[in-house]
């Protein structure tokens, strides 16, 4: 049971993060006023987003270096529990975008980025989907994958600081250290950075065990049928007339 103590630290964060977030005080700032409670819950999700891609691209080299069918599993997975946070970051940057900016989806560079950096990984599943031999399936979306994480930082992390934005710490308006600054923010914030990490972490470590589980049932209803398949031969009469 010592070995699970950081799912229960993630339960006992995302607790305190949700009814903390949802319930303590926060500043009173113009144009955001409750809509300032996004802050806990949004950029956490992005943040975890990155780190899962960060993961996948690093299991990705992996394989490609150890030939570990595992390696690319893990990779996978990784990349699968990262476009779920992202559907959510997206969700909840939406909400936000429509209280803030008066729109769900506002022509924005950051916005944009995030859009064509979802679109590439939803190409990396579908290029894995097309190929039947699984080492060249492995492969090939594996050089894929950090092909796409490499233009993933730029659209997200640097192309949005050199153009006008509308999004915090982006185009000159000031970053996410001023809200970070403020206690009440910051005792927050921090610990949802670590519980929505954690939470993605553990969804993939279920989804791993899970496909392991399929693989191996797989692999044991092939070593089955291949007995049945020889027994067959050798009872089979027209072999025994020809004797």
């Amino acid at each position: 049971m010592l070995k699970h103590w950081w799912k229960g630290l993630t339960v006992l964060i995302l607790t305190y993060v949700f009814i903390a977030g949802l319930m303590s005080p926060v500043p009173r700032l113009p144009i955001l006023h409750e809509a300032i409670r996004n802050t806990f819950f949004h950029p956490p999700l992005w943040i975890a987003m990155m780190v899962m891609l960060l993961g996948s691209a690093i299991f990705s080299i992996r394989y490609l270096r150890s030939g570990k069918a595992d390696d690319d599993l893990i990779a996978v997975e990784l990349a699968n529990t990262a476009i779920l946070f992202g559907v959510l970051g997206c969700i909840t940057g939406s909400v936000w975008a429509y209280f803030a900016w008066g729109d769900l989806w506002p022509n924005d560079p950051k916005t944009n980025g995030v859009a064509v950096s979802m679109l590439m990984y939803l190409a990396y599943f579908v290029l894995r989907g097309s190929f039947d031999d699984e080492m060249r399936r492995a492969r090939i979306s594996s050089i894929y994958n950090i092909f796409a994480f490499a233009v993933f930082i730029p659209l997200i992390l640097i192309l949005p600081r050199l153009t006008d934005s509308l999004h915090p710490g982006n185009g000159g308006n000031p970053g996410f250290n001023q809200y970070d600054a403020d206690s009440s923010i910051k005792r927050i914030i921090r610990p949802a950075f670590v519980g929505f990490t954690l939470l993605g972490f553990w969804i993939t470590q279920l989804r791993v065990r899970l496909r392991r589980l399929e693989m191996n049932i797989d692999e044991q209803d092939e070593q089955e049928k291949l007995p049945d398949h020889h027994s067959t031969t050798l009872s089979d009469p027209t072999n025994e007339s020809a004797h």
